[in-house]
């Protein structure tokens, strides 16, 4: 397994729409394992294929706390087929936007249909963190970044930043 350089805030890839994965092959496999090696190393507990310049619809998830066994989760080519009119606000982070944290709301459970590593198609009914996550990784394969559900004048703050962050390390 290889950890993946990670896609930071400008990159305009972040951006982007990702397209459906077609297969799962070899190829996919060792994405997803790259993946998840580079998600533990960061640390995170989600990551998207485009936040490490594949803008496939691919993503992977560890909810699981520090001192528990990890429960690495695939997810390919997710959608989320309901959500819940109840709400729940965490306070999320990214990898690709490195040291800012906001308090988001999302829906606070959801019903996702993707395919496994298997290539079988699975449903997983989630609430909680699971389910912020999913919701958080599947808007990154849509080209949404968390700080879109936060408001403007913070956003363009966070974008001001990191713009000004990437022109100093272009110099």
């Amino acid at each position: 397994m290889t950890i993946k350089p990670l896609i930071i805030l400008p990159d305009p890839l972040l951006r982007q729409v990702s397209k459906p994965v077609e297969r799962v092959d070899s190829d996919i496999l060792k994405l997803a394992d790259d993946m998840l090696e580079t998600m533990y190393d960061a640390p995170g507990i989600g990551l998207a294929a485009v936040q490490v310049g594949v803008a496939r619809r691919l993503l992977v998830i560890d909810v699981s706390r520090e001192d528990e066994e990890k429960q690495p989760l695939v997810f390919i080519n997710p959608e989320i087929l309901t959500s819940s009119d109840e709400r729940s606000t965490y306070e999320e982070g990214c990898l690709s936007i490195p040291d800012y944290y906001a308090e988001v709301e999302r829906p606070a459970k959801v019903t996702v249909r993707s395919i496994n590593r298997e290539g079988k198609e699975q449903t997983t009914e989630a609430e909680g963190l699971l389910a912020t996550c999913l919701q958080h990784e599947i808007d990154h394969l849509n080209g949404v970044l968390f700080i879109d559900h936060i408001s403007r004048l913070k956003r363009e703050m966070v974008i001001k930043k990191f713009t000004k962050a990437a022109r100093g390390k272009a110099i």
